[in-house]
């Protein structure tokens, strides 16, 4: 039966969703006919700009239309109008604020911008007017491109009715060469990382298992330049004495792996960052089993592997000039006769052992493994490592922040300010010397859970059990963030692809 399961799931191939399905331009001036069209708005009384030209050419409708509606002008308002003038539709969305607009409120904008064009309109062109923004940035048309790239993400592999998007945005602007570069050689492959993390994460646990995400990223890789890519089997593993991975994923049909992705952007010489990320393809709980409600969501529990394989491709796509290595630790947690039970001691690279209270805390055992390795095979400067790890994060932080656990509170304030540059919000949770403590084992060196309360930082301290006490190591939480149900700016409903902003800022910070 297992060698008949192993040929059914071989059939299964992945492929990663286009960038929106849409063609994104940046020009000068409006070209041709133009049906469809979006024009910012900061103040009614006077208006300017396209949106001042297109209420003379049509004779003062915009304005009649948007006073009969009481339209604010604040960001975030919005008016959507039909047969003005020669258009057929009409955009208009409010763009008065207080403050400058930074980069996070431009893709936000985009990200509001998409949301009121919908994907209704298939194989139009559109047109987005970017113009008497209060804001420093020359390229805001490529920021406002890249947020309505996040927002107009879709996961319609298995539909058998797939929307489309419009065939063609056109972003008029005065900064065109600005916003052409950014775009074109930087934000449009974090977009596309981003869309890679999603898709991964909203794969079905059938088509995404060990293997399959291994070929399926490195698929994408393929062809980009300074990449070397190493993946670990479990004869490695074993060799390693990576008793913990292994253990994880011996109660599955799929071998786990452990894929390691290399980035050589600077000097030989220069120490890299190093990003590990939780890689369980669909997890079950194992013999501590799930309730069935909601665990079909844990198709998605290899988010943080899923977040490192898109921040990789993003820095190297643009070539940023950085050492970094992404380590994807990847297995299928399942209850099976060979599964590991609660009770069972695991060994693991660095010696320490670990006592399992609970198979459902899997995702700190294969981290220990991985985490351990990168220091030992890499050397980083700084080491972060990201996961789904606990619902106690989700409890004390809902999906307005991920967690981030560090040893040294200003860095844990240098990882915040990090969060407010990528749009990705992240709150500390304190680690304390006590909770290594209460992780201590009465028959091993340390037990993987069932030491109290403050669960997210227990999961924190088993892992930075196997991190050097002097590296500079930050740990990310997204269990409450991975997943949204309430559309944001930049998120729809389903994977958000968490993390890749985050650590691709962090990245831009550090290098």
């Amino acid at each position: 039966m297992r060698k008949l399961s192993i040929m059914i799931f071989a059939l299964c191939t992945l492929s990663f969703s286009a960038l929106a399905q849409v063609t994104v331009e940046f020009s000068g001036n409006v070209q041709g006919d133009v049906k469809h069209v979006v024009v910012l708005v900061d103040d009614l009384d006077t208006l300017n700009g396209a949106a001042a030209v297109l209420d003379a050419e049509t004779n003062g409708q915009l304005f009649k239309a948007l006073k009969a509606q009481s339209f604010k002008t604040e960001v975030g308002s919005a008016a959507i109008l039909f047969g003005i003038g020669n258009y057929d539709r009409v955009v208009v969305l409010g763009s008065a604020v207080e403050s400058p607009m930074n980069a996070v409120d431009l893709q936000n904008l985009g990200g509001k911008i998409a949301k009121q064009i919908g994907v209704d309109l298939k194989e139009q062109n559109i047109v987005v007017h970017v113009d008497g923004l209060n804001t420093e940035h020359a390229d805001a048309a490529a920021h406002i491109a890249y947020g309505y790239e996040l927002q107009n993400y879709r996961f319609e592999k298995y539909k058998s009715d797939k929307k489309q998007s419009p065939g063609t945005l056109t972003f008029i602007s005065a900064g065109v060469n600005e916003a052409e570069s950014t775009y074109n050689n930087d934000l449009k492959f974090l977009a596309e990382g981003i869309y890679m993390t999603r898709d991964l994460a909203s794969e079905p646990g059938k088509t995404i298992y060990p293997q399959a995400f291994v070929d399926a990223v490195k698929k994408k890789f393929k062809g980009i330049k300074n990449i070397d890519i190493d993946v670990l089997t479990l004869r490695d593993m074993k060799k390693n004495n990576m008793g913990a991975l292994m253990g994880v994923g011996q109660g599955s049909i799929h071998e786990p792996k452990m894929l390691v992705i290399e980035y050589k952007g600077a000097d030989n010489d220069d120490a890299p960052i190093a990003l590990a990320g939780k890689g369980i393809t669909f997890d079950t709980g194992g013999i501590s089993l799930k309730r069935n409600s909601g665990m079909w969501a844990m198709k998605s529990d290899m988010s943080g592997a899923a977040a490192v394989a898109g921040t990789l491709y993003a820095v190297a796509s643009r070539k940023e000039n950085v050492n970094l290595v992404g380590l994807m630790p990847l297995a299928e947690n399942m209850p099976a006769e060979d599964a590991i039970r609660p009770g069972d001691v695991l060994p693991t690279m660095k010696g320490t052992s670990i006592e399992i209270i609970s198979t459902d805390a899997e995702g700190r055992l294969i981290l220990a493994d991985a985490v351990y390795y990168a220091q030992q095979e890499f050397k980083p400067r700084m080491l972060v490592n990201i996961a789904t790890l606990t619902g106690s994060a989700a409890r004390a932080l809902s999906d307005e922040y991920a967690v981030v656990i560090t040893r040294d509170w200003d860095l844990s304030v240098d990882m915040m300010g990090v969060g407010e540059r990528s749009g990705e919000a992240v709150w500390p949770l304190p680690l304390h010397p006590n909770h290594f403590e209460q992780i201590k084992s009465d028959i091993a060196d340390i037990k993987n859970s069932g030491a109290g309360n403050p669960g997210a930082s227990i999961g924190a301290a088993v892992i930075g059990t196997f991190v050097d006490e002097d590296m500079t190591w930050v740990h990310l939480d997204i269990a409450g963030v991975d997943w949204i149900t309430d559309v944001t700016d930049t998120v729809p409903k389903g994977s958000s692809g968490w993390g890749v902003r985050f650590m691709d800022q962090l990245v831009r910070d550090k290098k």
